[in-house]
């Protein structure tokens, strides 16, 4: 199952969570950093393999957004942009960390450095594999009927977190339903470029990394 990919075979996906330092160093995957920069698919241009930069730098915001306001996040990646409007609702804290990182050029030249076809697309860790993170922790317990459906966003955590613990590593889903628990934070949905999403989506391999570099050139915040 999906789900069994997710909890156990994944140690990408659990460490994701992580705010960093030494509990997510052990399951960072050998293969991430070793990208191929490739000459793009379809749809894609060329981009280089950024380097790391330092886990754990990041300030954690004070207090929540403005509740009666409509935060958007887009992410421009060589592969085009995908925008997510974020649900202040199910993930108040954490929609005020992304917000907050998005400002602060946090996900600026990071990558998507886990990509399983028909499942999920993986990034926002600075470190570039797959083991880091902002340096602190939001919980926004998801509801128990929670779904993880095509094009939703969702905060990654480790299998030893609590339900709705989140760093700076999101999850885009690319299934019709991935099928997982109520355990990863959801804050927000694809409303424009979920095409792009399902086009990065393709370009993973059976060990679900990518085979090309796959770059979020930039991450901005809207709000109206």
């Amino acid at each position: 199952m999906r789900l069994l990919l997710l909890v156990l075979a994944s140690l990408a996906l659990l460490a994701a969570g992580c705010g960093g330092g030494d509990d997510g160093d052990e399951a960072t995957p050998a293969t991430t950093a070793q990208a191929p920069t490739g000459t793009g698919a379809e749809g894609c241009t060329q981009a280089d393999l950024p380097g790391a930069r330092d886990d754990g730098a990041a300030e954690a915001p004070e207090g929540t957004l403005d509740a009666a306001k409509t935060y958007k996040l887009t992410f421009e990646t060589n592969c085009g942009s995908f925008t997510v409007t974020l649900d202040q609702k199910s993930a108040p804290q954490t929609a005020a960390s992304l917000v907050k990182l998005a400002e602060d050029g946090f996900y600026d030249d990071t990558i998507i450095h886990r990509i399983a076809p028909g499942f999920v697309i993986q990034g926002g860790d600075p470190t570039q594999t797959g083991s880091g993170g902002p340096g602190y922790t939001t919980v926004d317990k998801p509801p128990a009927n929670a779904k993880y459906t095509l094009g939703t966003m969702a905060m990654a955590k480790t299998a030893s977190e609590p339900p709705g613990t989140a760093g700076s590593q999101f999850f885009v889903v690319t299934a019709a339903d991935a099928d997982l628990p109520p355990d990863y934070a959801i804050v927000g949905t694809v409303t424009d470029g979920l095409d792009v999403v399902e086009r990065i989506g393709r370009l993973g391999n059976v060990a679900e990394q990518p085979t090309q570099t796959v770059l979020v050139e930039k991450a901005t915040v809207d709000e109206s």
